[in-house]
């Protein structure tokens, strides 16, 4: 075989390494970038629903009653006070705040001192690459104790 002829195949062969390293990589860079996304999401969704219990705790019945932004939040499920804090929180992520399911509760009835208050949220995660269509629900709850 001549020189010529060699440098041929192996020119082919370097064809097929480069495309299969080459989708390797991008499917690599894809799956890094997807992960980051579904990171960020969840960390948003778990400091919304910290935000919340901590604006619930700092709130309880010392405060007026009423709809007002810093008027007393609960004893009923599901205060507007509350639930305007967490939206308001995961706005500032990439997610669209209306697809958020957020459930406050009040284990003990009560909004007094010394009472509990319990924060869910989850949220519908829908990757960027939906080739292989997948919905993961990202979800964080949090407690806290009434201090006012």
């Amino acid at each position: 075989m001549t020189t010529a002829t060699k440098n041929k195949r192996r020119s082919g062969q370097t064809l097929v390494e480069f495309s299969l390293v080459s989708f390797m990589t991008v499917a690599m860079l894809l799956f890094v970038v997807e992960m980051g996304r579904m990171l960020l999401i969840y960390a948003a969704v778990a400091n919304a629903a910290r935000e919340g219990v901590r604006y619930a705790i700092t709130h309880g019945s010392t405060r007026a009653t009423g709809s007002a932004q810093n008027d007393a939040s609960g004893p009923s499920s599901n205060p507007a006070q509350v639930l305007a804090v967490i939206d308001n929180f995961a706005g500032t992520a990439p997610l669209t705040t209306s697809l958020l399911v957020i459930n406050v509760t009040y284990p003990g009835s009560s909004n007094a001192p010394g009472q509990a208050v319990n924060v869910s949220v989850v949220y519908p995660y829908n990757p960027l690459i939906t080739y292989f269509p997948a919905t993961l629900r990202l979800g964080s709850a949090s407690q806290g104790i009434i201090l006012f």
